[in-house]
């Protein structure tokens, strides 16, 4: 508990020093002279920093986000480097206040969760409170920046512990939430805060349309993911060096800016707007919208919006800068709500709440991108100072999530980690496996002989093991086969053939062999399908290395099994 409460309240320092940087470096920005050309270069000059300072002071590699916590607990034990305290904070901090088009939401549960990783290492505990003060720390970050202690709480279960949750969790998590939460309330400005009014109450007569926009939010959420990827993958893996990335994708992003001025940065002053139902302007740097109706202008121009805010995401990631998806989510979905309800209510023959509708699409966009629907319900509901709208915000985030799911079990930032194994999911199976390494389960010590050699030879070598398993190695000392103590037996006792029956003739090949670098996910999967208790480990240049037994295998999936019980 005591715990909780440090790592709640240096998590709520950070959150608060990261957001107050931001928003500070953002009001300076707006008294630049001619500030709309400003847009050209600014995201370059922020990409080109974030660079720079992860080519010399992080060694030219920064794990990101929500991933590198879910990999630290899967496979690190827990343990957060202590770097990752402040790198983040600068990163994200010059990335999104020079218009990174992403959010500061991943860097603080970064930051959070090194925070509660290594004060947790100062106090010597074990693995699974270190991951539980991870969470604690992810969590009060959350709860910090949206004034949103229920939606931190949620998150830190929905997102990082997705292999276990008991009871006793919920009170360290509640204690470093609401630490976390007061921090902000006491050193921030109200205006920074995330926090709505709303201006109508939920009718049921609009529910039909609330379904449809869950609808809407789950096949744009598959949009935003692929799109994202995709924009991301492309210039990350591009021709040109660091430095070349960070000033082209800083050029396209002020491009993008120019025209399209509400995807710079994070975006939550337009969000607070169309939340709040004041989005009544189309802000037009080029005045190209002003040829349009005003209705049509604003429609078209938001849609626009929607379609680009994962390529100026992506750009900003695969450049080198540092942010999440949580952000460009949540920014996303407001648009989405705003466009349906305005585009319903140009018809005439209907009038939709649009700041509802902006609300609750940010929930419905936040359960389909990040694969959290209870964190969007609930934060959205905080947010709001109220659960006036918490039946749409089912509808809509559940609808969303469930369409999402049809097409990808995954959400994009942890797809490829969860199918390596590299981090756990809500399968505990799996989850275990992962936390056991295939060099702890090896068995070395196994006697090998040659090829080439007689019975007799092979006789000496059983002699002096204890094991009933041997490896044969061919005349390059690399793997051939085993030879298996019962398949022999019955020579052992012709002494007449000891000199007459090679080691090759009595050889077999194994059922299936491991190799030193796969996972414990893959052996269980090659002991199930050649139904064998022992495996030789080999390594990619065949060299033998040990066995693997089930049986041990099995002990220490045992003993994992029993430590999972409650704290207290």
């Amino acid at each position: 508990m005591v715990v909780s409460v440090m790592v709640g309240f240096a998590s709520g320092i950070a959150a608060v020093l990261m957001k107050t940087l931001v928003h500070y470096v953002h009001g300076w920005i707006e008294l630049i002279p001619d500030f709309k050309y400003s847009y050209f270069l600014l995201p370059a000059l922020g990409l080109l920093i974030t660079f720079i300072f992860v080519k010399y002071f992080m060694d030219g590699n920064m794990e990101r986000g929500i991933p590198m916590v879910l990999k630290a607990i899967a496979r690190k034990s827990s343990f957060i480097p202590l770097k990752h305290t402040y790198a983040h904070i600068i990163t994200s901090s010059v990335t999104v206040a020079t218009g990174g088009s992403v959010g500061l939401e991943a860097p603080i549960v970064a930051t959070g969760s090194a925070v509660g990783s290594n004060i947790a290492k100062l106090n010597e505990v074990n693995y699974r409170e270190r991951t539980l003060m991870i969470a604690c720390g992810a969590a009060a970050g959350i709860a910090a920046v949206f004034n949103a202690p229920i939606a931190g709480v949620i998150f830190a279960i929905e997102v990082l512990l997705t292999e276990t949750i008991v009871v006793s969790y919920f009170i360290p998590l509640i204690t470093a939430t609401v630490t976390g939460t007061l921090v902000a309330k006491i050193i921030l400005k109200e205006s920074i805060l995330f926090n709505f009014s709303l201006k109508q109450n939920f009718n049921y007569h609009n529910t039909p349309f609330y379904i449809l926009l869950g609808f809407l939010c789950g096949f744009l959420s598959l949009y935003y993911a692929r799109v994202f990827k995709a924009t991301e993958h492309k210039i990350h893996y591009g021709k040109m060096n660091g430095y070349g990335k960070a000033i082209f994708s800083g050029l396209l992003l002020g491009g993008i800016y120019f025209i399209f001025p509400p995807l710079f940065g994070e975006g939550y002053e337009t969000v607070r707007l169309m939340g709040n139902d004041r989005f009544t302007t189309v802000a037009d740097t080029t005045t190209l919208f002003s040829y349009l109706p005003a209705d049509w202008a604003m429609i078209i121009f938001t849609g626009l919006i929607i379609l680009l805010k994962p390529v100026a995401a992506g750009v900003t990631i695969g450049g080198g800068g540092n942010g999440g998806n949580f952000a460009p989510s949540l920014f996303a979905g407001s648009f989405v709500g705003f466009f349906f309800s305005r585009l319903c209510n140009i018809t005439g023959l209907l009038q939709l709440p649009v700041g509802n509708f902006s609300l609750i699409g940010m929930a419905g966009m936040l359960s389909g991108v990040m694969y959290c629907p209870l964190t969007g319900i609930f934060l959205i509901a905080e947010v709001t100072n109220g659960y006036e709208l918490f039946i749409p915000l089912m509808i809509v985030s559940s609808i969303s999530f469930f369409i999402v799911k049809q097409y990808e079990a995954y959400s994009m930032d942890t797809k490829q980690l969860a199918k390596e194994g590299q981090i756990f999911t809500h399968e505990k199976e799996k989850n275990i496996l992962t936390t056991i390494r295939l060099e702890q389960m090896l068995q070395g010590n196994y006697g090998t002989i040659g090829i080439d050699k007689k019975l007799k030879q092979l006789i000496e070598v059983i002699k002096r093991s204890e094991k009933n398993i041997y490896a044969v190695l061919d005349h390059k000392q690399k793997f051939a086969g085993i030879i298996e103590l019962n398949d022999i037996k019955q020579k052992l006792f012709e002494p007449a053939s000891f000199n007459t029956v090679s080691v090759k003739s009595v050889m077999k090949k194994p059922p299936a062999v491991l190799f030193d670098d796969e996972n414990m996910l893959t052996a269980m999967e090659k002991f199930d399908i050649s139904n064998s208790w022992y495996l030789p480990v080999l390594t990619r240049e065949r060299d033998f290395v040990g066995f693997v037994s089930k049986t041990k295998v099995f002990k220490k999936y045992r003993e994992i099994l029993a430590d999972q019980g409650d704290l207290y």
